[in-house]
């Protein structure tokens, strides 16, 4: 058998921690190959080794069967291989074309030949059905369109060897459709593709063979159509994992959170981005506000929590109104919250994990005495904290949260708002881009807090989690709640259509 990639025996370590640990790893021409694992299994890791962003410690590289050397992202170029990274790089004010030419400009009597380059990024758009403008600024496209500016930058360096990591984590239901259609097209054209994920419906959708990393190891090579889920999920994380997870009808107890005509405009401009928003999310309840990215979910959240301020109406939580308040005073008042995009919102990515879990109450008599703070008792919050959440690092309390993986990133988070003991925990996308293993973690708290007598607001894109996780379902769709379900009584089928705004409904 004749190997596009042959990764052999490859190890590679950082300060505290292995994250290849003797590896192997072949990729054949024209399969789209998953390479699958829990968070920090060592995937990305692996990848950037061959694709010269890291070199390993041990073993070696063969490319069509010769060994190699890859120093750097250039002399993988010249091997024709190209990554689409999980956060893209791309210059935001510069145009699609700009953006792929950067780096690899054809010039003539030493002027850039800019028309010629346009014409090619546009032939390959329209061969491989991307469909991009080449002449758009990055900062004007969606993010699948911008994902689709990385696929063409690969392409136009004449790459037969693509990696995608994580390539759907901020992705749309369409959007994820559109792209895996693209990646089966590419096979078509005689390009090989590595597809790190941990979504077990993606690998069985498009990928031929899947190899499963735990804790850095490979754990075994499989082929897709001969494997079911579960037992994808069972190597991956090294238990049987439950995909639904058990709980009692809900028993929906007072209103915690009283939302009323809330109107929320733009954060620049004048366009009302939510309108006259009305609900109430109660103890004992896990409330979903679903809907496709981009219809006001996140404007609300912000407006409920203080990051934006609203044009009309009332924010009440036990009858205390939120609305005037700043963003720590709303906090204290009783509002947890696990924002939408962790390491912005969530996080300082250059403190310590102790220091992020004491975020929220640093400056309480907890945790500070006579402005000093209390290094014994943070660094005891913070062992309790990493034993009961499992939150994962290679140097425990003092790592820095930007070493460690989404998914224990998340973990921290979801920790310390819980930790709070507030009445109403608001989750946006508590999930995305985790593994199936952390996603079932982080389910089993959320229910625990609704039958603890929390009410959790839930805010999320994915149908299934929709689904499992809610006791009542409202739609948000262009700024307004156009339907209250109940997930006991309908289809993602039927969800779906009032996401797209094909379907009206009443809300209590």
């Amino acid at each position: 058998m004749d190997y596009v990639i042959e990764m052999i025996d490859i190890t590679k370590e950082f300060p505290g921690i292995k994250a290849n640990d003797c590896v192997n790893f072949k990729l054949k021409k024209q399969e789209i190959h998953a390479l699958l694992g829990e968070n920090g299994a060592g995937k990305s890791t692996l990848m950037s080794v061959l694709f010269g962003l890291y070199q390993a410690d041990e073993g070696h590289i063969r490319v069509n069967g010769n060994d190699v050397h890859i120093r750097n992202p250039n002399d993988a170029n010249d091997l024709n291989i190209g990554m689409v990274h999980q956060h893209f790089k791309l210059v935001h004010n510069f145009t699609v074309t700009e953006n792929i030419i950067l780096g690899s400009e054809d010039t003539k009597y030493g002027l850039l030949t800019y028309k010629e380059a346009r014409e090619k990024i546009k032939e390959l758009s329209e061969r491989y059905k991307l469909r991009v403008n080449p002449d758009a600024k990055i900062e004007d496209i969606s993010v699948g369109q911008q994902q689709r500016v990385e696929i063409l930058k690969m392409l136009y360096r004449q790459a037969e060897i693509l990696i995608f990591d994580e390539p759907t984590a901020s992705l749309t239901p369409q959007e994820i459709e559109e792209l895996m259609k693209i990646l089966k097209g590419l096979t078509k054209e005689g390009k090989s593709i590595v597809l790190i994920t941990h979504k077990l419906n993606e690998i069985r959708e498009v990928a031929d063979r899947c190899t499963i990393l735990r804790k850095g190891k490979s754990i075994s090579t499989v082929e897709v159509k001969g494997t079911t889920n579960e037992e994808l999920a069972e190597m991956m994380v090294g238990r049987k994992v439950v995909f639904e997870l058990e709980k009692t009808k809900a028993k929906p107890k007072e209103t915690v959170l009283q939302v009323s005509n809330l109107t929320i405009k733009e954060k620049e401009g004048n366009k009302e981005v939510v309108r006259n928003v009305n609900f109430k999310a109660r103890r004992g309840e896990i409330l979903c506000i679903a809907g496709i990215e981009g219809n006001g979910q996140t404007e609300l959240i912000y407006g409920l929590v203080g990051m934006l301020p609203i044009k009309e109406g009332s924010i009440l939580l036990n009858d205390k109104e939120l609305s005037t308040l700043s963003i720590r005073k709303r906090s204290l008042s009783g509002v947890s919250h696990i924002p939408e995009d962790r390491q912005r919102h969530g996080l300082v990515l250059d403190f310590t994990l102790e220091n992020n879990l004491i975020l929220q109450n640093y400056f309480t008599s907890k945790y500070h005495h006579r402005g000093f703070l209390k290094f014994d008792t943070i660094r005891d919050n913070a062992e309790k904290m990493i034993d009961r959440f499992d939150i994962r690092s290679s140097r425990g309390p003092v790592s820095l949260a930007r070493s460690m993986s989404g998914g224990n990133q998340q973990k921290l988070i979801l920790g310390r708002e819980i930790d709070r003991n507030n009445d109403l925990l608001i989750a946006v996308q508590p999930t995305r881009g985790l593994d199936v293993g952390a996603i079932e973690f982080i389910h089993q708290q959320l229910i625990d807090q609704r039958d603890q007598g929390k009410a959790v607001l839930l805010v999320s894109l994915e149908l299934d989690e929709v689904m499992n996780l809610s006791d009542r379902i409202l739609v948000m769709y262009e700024g307004e709640l156009v339907g209250e379900l109940d997930p006991s009584k309908i289809d993602e089928k039927e969800l779906g259509l009032y996401m797209a705004g094909s379907k009206r409904g009443e809300v209590s």
